[in-house]
Parts: C-alpha cells; sequence; structure tokens
C-alpha cells in the first residue's frame, strides 16, 4: 500500500498535541509533531512517539482474561469470549448490590479516562448506573484544591482559569514543571517555545519550588521553597499587596477588606522563618507582580498535594484576582471551548460533604470521595463495606497513598473487573480484565482538556486503525456492562416480586432481551462520535465532525478572551474571595507555629516527573526507558555528607507509613532537607511486564512512604508532598 499521512492528536497527556503521522498499510513508518496545529505547532515529546510502541506492544491484553487461582504473583490468566465475560461481570455486580446494597460495589476512575473520548461519554455512565456513593478518582490524588476554589470563587468547579502565557509579561509557577509536563490543570504544549516567545518580548518567568526543576532551570529567577510551607509565602505576597495599596480588583470582585484581614498576621518575615524564602523575595515578588503590565500566578502539584493545598490555591486566585490580573489579557483566563460542558451544564457545578465516607467520615466532592479512604472502606467490615470495585483504566495501588496495603484490601474482595490493556499492580487482583482498544484505534476529541488549553481551538482525531474484529472500544464495554446490569436488576427485581429465589430469571438475560425504553436511552444509544457531532450542532458553532476531519490540526478558535462576570456561575455574578470556609482554614493556620517536619533528623520528601514518563505506566516502552535511569533518589549534598551517603550508594527511606531502598543521587538541584523521588515506579511486583528492563524498573513505589491518614486539610485530597523521612546509608 502507498504511504499515507495522517493527522491525530496525542492522549497520553494533558497537552494533547496534534501530530503528522505516516503510516504504510498497518504500520507506522513515523510520527512528527503537525507544524500547522494552532495550539501545539509542530511540538511533540518521545512519550507521542512511543505511542507505536504501545499500539504493537505484546504484552498489552487484546481479549478478555479471567484470573485462576489467588490474586498476586502466582495467578494465571485464561482467555474468555466478550459474551461470557460480560454477563459473569455484570451477574457479579447485581449479585453483590443485590446482598449488600448499592455502595457495596465502588467504582475507581484513574487518570486515562479523561484521555478518552469514549471514556468520557460512556465510561461516567457506566459509573452512574452502578449508583454507588463509593466513586473514587485520580481527582482525589492530586488536584481538588483547583475544584473547591474554582466552585467557590466562580460557582463552577470546571471554571478553571489558565495563564495566558502567549501574552503574559510575568509568569509566576509555584510547584509547577511544565517542561517535564506539557502544563497541568493548563493544556499548554510547546511550553519551550512559548517561554521562548515570552523572553523575546521582555516578559519574565519566576519558579518557586525545592527542587531546581527543568522549568526553574530555564526560569529568570528560581526561589527555594521548603515543602508544605507554599501557604505561607501566598499569604505573604497578599499581606503586601493589601498593606502597601497594590490592589486593583475588577468591579465584580468581592471581599478585600476581609482578605486584608484574614492575611494580615501571615508576614512576609513569618514566611521566611517557615519557608525559607527571604522576605525581601517575597516583598519584592508581590511587588513585581502588582506592578507589572500583566502576570499569571498559577500552582500546581506541588501546592495542591499538601496539607494546605486549599489555602494554597484560593491563595493563588486571590493574588490573580486582587492584582487586576484575573480576566485579563496576559492574566489568569477562561476557555471559550466549542464544546461548552459548563454552558450545557453537562457538568455539575459540584458540592462539598453532601455525604461522607463510612469509617473516617471525610467528605465527599462532586460526587466522589477521597481515594485515601478506599483500602480502609474494603477492609473495615460493616454496613457499607466495599465488596466488589469495579476499576476503569486506573493504578491506584500504585498511584495512591500506601499501595501496599491497598493491594491487600483488593486481594479480599468478592469480586474485581478492570478494564484496562495491561497487567498491572491493580488490575492483577481482578477477577476479570476486559482490554480496549489502544490510542491509535479510537477516535478522539478533548472534551475536557479545550477547557484548560492556553488558547482557543476545536480538533476532531479519526483513529488511525481500524480496530481488531474481536475488539471492543472502552465505550462498547461501558455501554455492554451498564445495559447488562439494568437488565439483570429488573429481571431480579421480577424474581424478588414473583416469589423467586436468585437469580434464576436473570442469569441466562443478553442484551436483546433488554426493554426498547432503555435500549433507547440517550446516554447509551449513540455512538461518542455521534455525540460530538450533536454538541457542536447544538452549540451553532458552524463546526461538526466532517469539518474538523477535513481540518488537519482542527479549528484555530483564537486567543483567550474576557468571559467575565458573564461566565460566573455564582448567583450574583460576583467573585467572593471573603469565602468562610478559606478563612476558618486561615484562622487554624494562624494558630500553628511550626509546620510538621516529622524529627529534627527528618527530611522532607517531595515527588518529581519525567518527560519521558507517564504516572504508573509506559516504563516497559523500550524507547523511553533507556538512557540513565530516571528512578533514583535525590539529595543534597550537604544532607548527603551529614548522612555519610556517597552518590550512587543505596539508601533506607523511612516513613510513618513505610520503607523502602533506592540508590541515591547526589545533587545540589535540591534543596537542603529536602529528598526527591519520582512516582509511578516500583512495578516489580506485576504480572505482563517486561522484565528485562530491570535497570529502569528497579526503582520504588513512592506511595509506600505516603500516609492515607494525612489528607488535606478541607477537601481530603492525598498529601504526597513534604513526607518526614529518614534517610540513612543502607548497610
Amino acid at each position: 500500500m502507498a504511504e499515507e499521512t495522517r493527522y491525530i492528536t496525542c492522549v497520553l497527556c494533558e497537552a494533547s498535541c496534534g501530530l503528522e503521522v505516516k503510516v504504510d498499510g498497518p504500520t507506522v513508518v513515523s510520527i512528527r509533531g503537525h507544524k500547522q496545529d494552532p495550539l501545539s505547532r509542530g511540538h511533540i515529546c518521545p512519550k507521542a512517539i512511543a505511542l507505536q510502541d504501545i499500539h504493537t506492544d505484546p504484552d498489552r491484553l487484546r481479549t478478555p482474561v479471567r484470573r485462576v487461582g489467588a490474586p498476586g504473583t502466582d495467578a494465571t490468566w485464561e482467555p474468555i469470549g466478550w459474551d461470557e465475560a460480560f454477563d459473569l461481570v455484570a451477574e457479579r455486580i447485581v449479585e453483590v448490590q443485590a446482598e449488600h446494597g448499592a455502595d457495596a460495589v465502588a467504582a475507581y476512575l484513574g487518570n486515562p479516562n479523561v484521555h478518552s473520548l469514549g471514556a468520557l461519554t460512556h465510561g461516567v455512565n457506566l459509573v452512574r448506573t452502578i449508583k454507588s456513593r463509593n466513586t473514587f478518582s485520580a481527582t482525589s490524588v492530586d488536584q481538588l484544591p483547583h475544584h473547591l476554589n474554582a466552585m467557590l470563587l466562580y460557582g463552577h468547579q470546571f471554571l478553571l482559569p489558565v495563564p495566558d502565557i502567549d501574552r503574559t509579561q510575568l509568569l509566576v509557577l509555584i510547584g509547577n514543571n511544565p517542561m517535564a509536563s506539557n502544563g497541568s490543570m493548563m493544556t499548554v504544549p510547546d511550553f519551550p517555545g512559548r517561554l521562548r516567545e515570552l523572553k523575546a518580548r521582555g516578559g519574565r518567568l519566576v519558579v518557586l519550588d525545592p527542587r531546581r526543576t527543568e522549568t526553574a532551570k530555564v526560569a529568570d529567577a528560581h526561589h527555594f521553597i521548603r515543602p508544605g510551607t507554599d501557604a505561607y509565602v501566598l499569604l505573604a505576597i497578599l499581606n503586601v499587596l493589601t498593606s502597601e495599596g497594590l490592589t486593583k480588583p475588577a468591579e465584580y470582585v468581592r471581599g478585600l477588606a476581609e482578605v486584608a484581614a484574614a492575611v494580615a498576621p501571615f508576614t512576609p518575615e513569618r514566611a521566611e522563618t517557615m519557608s525559607g524564602m527571604p522576605a525581601a523575595d517575597i516583598i519584592a515578588l508581590a511587588r513585581q507582580i502588582a506592578g507589572a503590565e500583566s502576570a499569571a500566578v498559577h500552582g500546581r502539584m506541588g501546592v495542591s498535594t499538601q496539607e494546605h493545598g486549599a489555602i494554597c490555591q484560593w491563595a493563588v486566585q486571590c493574588i490573580n484576582a486582587l492584582t487586576g490580573n484575573l480576566d485579563r489579557p496576559g492574566g489568569t483566563m477562561f476557555t471559550t471551548p466549542a464544546i461548552d460542558l459548563i454552558g450545557k451544564r453537562m457538568l455539575g457545578p459540584g458540592h462539598l460533604g453532601a455525604w461522607s465516607s463510612r469509617v473516617r467520615g471525610l467528605p465527599e466532592f462532586g460526587g466522589e470521595l477521597p481515594v485515601s479512604v478506599l483500602a480502609e472502606e474494603i477492609s473495615t467490615p460493616g454496613d457499607g463495606q466495599i465488596k466488589a470495585l469495579v476499576c476503569l483504566a486506573g493504578n491506584p495501588v500504585s498511584s495512591t497513598p500506601a499501595g501496599d496495603d491497598l493491594g491487600d484490601a483488593l486481594a479480599g474482595l468478592d469480586f474485581m473487573v478492570a478494564i484496562d490493556f495491561y497487567i498491572t499492580e491493580t488490575s492483577r487482583y481482578a477477577d476479570v480484565i476486559l482490554p480496549p482498544t489502544g490510542p491509535l484505534e479510537r477516535d478522539h476529541y478533548d472534551l475536557v482538556f479545550h477547557l484548560l488549553a492556553v488558547r482557543n481551538t476545536a480538533r476532531w482525531s479519526s483513529a488511525l486503525f481500524d480496530k481488531p474484529k474481536e475488539a471492543r472500544h472502552d465505550w462498547e464495554i461501558a455501554k455492554e456492562l451498564a445495559l447488562r446490569i439494568i437488565t439483570l436488576r429488573e429481571k431480579r427485581a421480577f424474581a424478588d416480586a414473583q416469589g423467586l429465589s436468585g437469580l434464576a430469571t436473570a442469569t441466562a438475560a443478553t442484551v436483546k432481551d433488554l426493554p426498547k425504553t432503555i435500549e433507547t436511552q440517550a446516554r447509551f444509544r449513540s455512538t461518542p462520535k455521534q455525540q460530538v457531532d450533536l454538541l457542536l450542532e447544538a452549540l451553532s458553532t458552524g463546526l461538526s465532525v466532517k469539518k474538523l476531519a477535513e481540518t488537519p490540526g482542527g479549528a484555530d478558535l483564537g486567543p483567550l478572551e474576557r468571559r467575565l462576570p458573564e461566565r460566573l456561575y455564582t448567583e450574583d455574578k460576583l467573585v467572593h474571595l471573603d469565602q468562610p470556609l478559606i478563612l476558618d482554614a486561615l484562622t487554624v493556620l494562624d494558630a500553628t507555629k511550626t509546620p510538621a517536619t516529622g524529627t529534627s533528623d527528618d527530611l522532607l520528601l517531595i515527588g518529581r516527573r519525567a518527560q519521558r514518563d507517564n504516572n504508573s505506566w509506559l516504563h516497559n516502552v523500550p524507547r523511553l526507558t533507556s538512557g540513565k535511569p530516571r528512578h533514583r533518589l535525590f539529595i543534597n549534598p550537604a544532607d548527603a555528607a551529614d548522612r555519610a551517603i556517597n552518590d550512587g550508594d543505596v539508601v533506607n527511606l523511612t516513613s510513618a507509613s513505610g520503607k523502602v531502598s533506592i540508590d541515591c543521587q547526589v545533587t545540589d538541584d535540591v534543596m537542603p532537607g529536602v529528598v526527591c523521588l519520582p512516582h509511578g515506579y516500583g512495578h516489580g511486583k506485576a504480572d505482563g511486564i517486561r522484565l528485562e528492563h530491570a535497570k529502569t524498573l528497579a526503582g520504588v513505589s513512592f506511595n509506600e512512604l505516603s500516609d492515607p491518614q494525612r489528607t488535606e486539610a478541607i477537601t481530603g485530597n492525598a498529601i504526597l508532598n513534604g513526607i518526614p523521612v529518614g534517610v540513612s546509608r543502607a548497610d
């Protein structure tokens, strides 16, 4: 066959880069960045090139498998047919809920779900069909403070302002490393190119981080800051702005006096004592933000995954609002997506504490409980105990606190199903694994990341290859399971009404038995492609899937535009900064004289990511795992010398919740008192991962050191930064 050029979207991270792919029949010849793409502008990272490796990976599951034997590394797997698998899963879910109640079946949604159109259109509705309050997702690992403040300040959990990086004069990033991530909670592909443009127009980049990250190394200024103390610095910046009269909020912003009173105790001098950042530098930065022609402050992982994450994200929003940089070109702005899920009210505005977890009483947010309580909700007996789990494209054993404990809990479930195309640290505990098609075999439209992009665009990506005859897309898997669950429930209800026992009348049910009223439900009757087309038409965009498919790179809808106050979903169309929930938390923080840093001998552990990593997967792709090992612990030379540790030594890390051993790298890229370990490693216990890459898989799981009992004070988000650890050279 003749070589053909196709244009698709990379679905491996939030950057959502446009790709130019040359194919020859079933073979990928090359993958390059698409230079005419209006958002990514030709940018590409190594992960995108690895899409072809995922497509051909012999470890990837392509048919359903059923576990034989007890869960664990000794288990074996046998293939089963799709119909048999669907019936088995539906029957077990209905049985467990009939015996123990609706909440006995939990659901966990991993990060890949937001990178899959079908998972968003149908997978979420599968979870709704399960009808359990025990729903969890990766959201509570690293981003709940963002959503809480969006709900409180702007009236909707997904109204998340992003830096207008293409026009700003001052970009301030806190715990944020887009040189490695290409943006997180902001879709900013080609960050290196955009940074060069920022500097070319006389702008500056300032980074606050305990590590000299890839982004910090190219910044105009980098300030070390002790992990877990960002709140003091951010509040001190607000203190300077309010006490020196440097505020100029828009007329729709309220609560300035209350904010000024609340931050009065948080002086730059106090922040220096707590954080290590000099008071003079804090004062200078506050004045720079206030005096810049335009400025955008953005905080990410480093400030969300700590005890005071909600305060940090509130303070970030206040800084932007009080300096007049909210909804201002070059400041932080809201997107105008072609498919406006917020405007069409297809995404709920959010709520906090409508119910709480059974054991510890942590609040739900937006219908989900914090994942830090998942293990205890499985292992603690009593009414409402989780007995079964539906895991959709997630690996919480690797990515959530105390993963080994969660693995032990999963082993005790009555039933578990995983929708995943790998046998992972988590899916190995499943009774059945249902593998969806791979990224190159499915259509895509970014329903979520167009809400967070630094430029308004719309892009349709047709599947590069047809799916194999016996394969199923994730939306087809979700649809089949949901419809069979509904059918079995109806038949069981009928059986109970007739005085029949068990599921005798339901076990033979098939989709063909489904009542027409259910078959035609809008949420299941249409394909993802049809839903996107209908949404584009309903919003009168003048766009369609056909038009977008015929436009390589998609439609350029222009730079970010002013949207406030019309875009607000608050009742009075005002932004109220004086939120009682946050102000009460500031009172508690004011009474805290020292940060929780463990003993005087402890160091503070933080995480990191690399451009060639993708959370807990892609570590079995040779082209991504070649070169120097990336799993090593970073330790400052002074801290290493105090402990007689040399570069390359194996060290023991001990926290309140676990102990691991890992080789280390002595480097001044981390500030004194801090050690740094990447997340997503520790694959040795999982079946199906090619261990010939042992050199790069030799890392340990970061989350063996994180404690699920320690969560963010308001939202229950996991605490993954600033973990006190003892570090010593291993024998």
